[in-house]
């Protein structure tokens, strides 16, 4: 079903098809992206220009030469070679000046694409992208909670649906499966209401045999929210801000930490878990104690909350767009939240003199305006002395970034400059 412009499909069985015998041109094309897509090898400099061009939208070859510092000469080899990959295409040239008219240079949206898979704690989604971040086709499937069982399945029936609208050449041009996972989605079996032993599987669950079984692609495994934070880097960010903390507020809330215009993952790939931010509070006793941001500022909270109240909590996970009418419980919800949020907020603000605090997640847009407006009062209500200021701002991939940055993964592997750092 095209909706939005986007293919959607509801999952089911679907036979494998059969890829076209290719003409002579067509292997040649296959062996050239092969060598120079799936492997990853892509010198630096090319990622260098990739980068760039994707962050300006497009650019001639003397503005790239002025920005990188390199060589005329260099830049024109350069785009040469991956004009002939076809991940670059010229746009219409700028007149108007004295000289030869500039011609502007844009990723090829069909030079790559990468799929992702976003295994949640209450659903499961396939999405594939190009090399723009335009989502090509989309899968989702809700569950009471995770199980591997689960996944496997929905794999063998969706993987294929995903890629039906592309040819059998542009089918070669898909460059990995990115896969954005909770860290140790095991270890809050009681708060998603899942059985331990179910959740137990994970730890074990190895995703690179398990997809590989399934489509012959390289995988790349990342948290959750640090692959939303790469989605607003690489395909939001209006604001070109080099240094912030990313908040996606899902089942349970999370993060990612951008630096230098980089993502940052930290040691162990989980840097930006504001979740685990123990926080202090009072209990009835007006006894200090700690509480994790997670027990407070997240969605399975809310449905809880809502339950309580007399509402339908499972219908949060129905859409991210609309949730209807919620009443004061909504309200007591985003006092919360804001709570967490500006506490979270001053914290890294004092640790790393962020430039702005990127709030989104899988909430209406409204939900995500009043969490933003209730942090920043709450901030500028606290003792920021030593503080520089801090903007707190609006994500804009909304409640598909953790589905568009695991499908980014592939392309960052093979085009970004942070590829190291990022799947070390």
């Amino acid at each position: 079903m095209l909706k939005n412009g986007v293919i959607t499909f509801n999952i089911t069985t679907l036979n494998f098809f059969e890829v076209d015998d290719m003409t002579d041109k067509a292997k040649t094309q296959k062996s050239t992206r092969e060598g120079r897509g799936q492997s990853g090898l892509r010198v630096q400099n090319e990622r260098k220009i990739i980068s760039l061009i994707r962050q300006h939208g497009a650019l001639p070859k003397a503005e790239i030469a002025h920005k990188t510092g390199l060589s005329a000469q260099a830049v024109t080899v350069i785009i040469n070679r991956l004009e002939a990959d076809e991940l670059l295409v010229r746009k219409t040239p700028q007149r108007g000046r004295v000289g030869q008219p500039l011609v502007p240079f844009a990723l090829n949206s069909e030079g790559a694409f990468g799929i992702g898979l976003k295994v949640g704690r209450r659903s499961f989604d396939l999405t594939l992208i190009d090399l723009n971040g335009n989502v090509r086709a989309t899968l989702h499937e809700n569950f009471q909670y995770p199980s591997v069982t689960k996944l496997l399945a929905f794999l063998e029936k969706g993987i294929e649906a995903l890629t039906l609208g592309l040819n059998s050449d542009l089918r070669e041009r898909i460059l990995g499966v990115g896969v954005a996972t909770p860290y140790e989605i095991w270890s809050w079996a009681e708060e998603a209401g899942a059985p331990s032993e179910v959740l137990d599987e994970w730890k074990t669950f190895n995703f690179t045999q398990g997809i590989t079984s399934i489509i012959n692609l390289p995988v790349y495994v990342c948290n959750d929210d640090t692959a939303a934070c790469s989605a607003e880097l690489s395909f939001g960010n209006p604001h070109h801000f080099d240094n912030f903390m990313y908040v996606f507020i899902g089942t349970f809330i999370g993060g990612g930490v951008v630096l230098n215009g980089s993502l940052f993952t930290g040691r162990t790939g989980n840097a930006g878990a504001i979740g685990s931010l123990p926080q202090p509070v009072l209990d009835p006793q007006g006894k200090l104690s700690s509480q994790q941001l997670i027990m407070q500022s997240s969605l399975y909270i809310l449905e809880q909350m809502l339950i309580d109240a007399g509402y339908d909590g499972k219908s949060l996970w129905q859409s991210s767009e609309y949730w209807g009418e919620l009443g004061a419980t909504l309200d007591d919800w985003i006092d919360k939240v804001a709570d967490g949020l500006a506490y979270a907020a001053l914290c890294s603000m004092a640790i790393f003199d962020f430039e702005a605090i990127v709030i989104d997640g899988a909430i209406p847009v409204t939900v995500r305006e009043k969490i933003i407006r209730a942090t920043a009062e709450k901030i500028a209500k606290s003792d920021t002395r030593g503080l520089s200021p801090c903007e707190i701002v609006s994500g804009t991939i909304g409640g598909k970034a953790q589905s568009i940055g695991c499908a980014n993964l592939p392309l960052l592997a093979n085009f970004s400059q942070d590829s190291r750092s990022l799947f070390n």
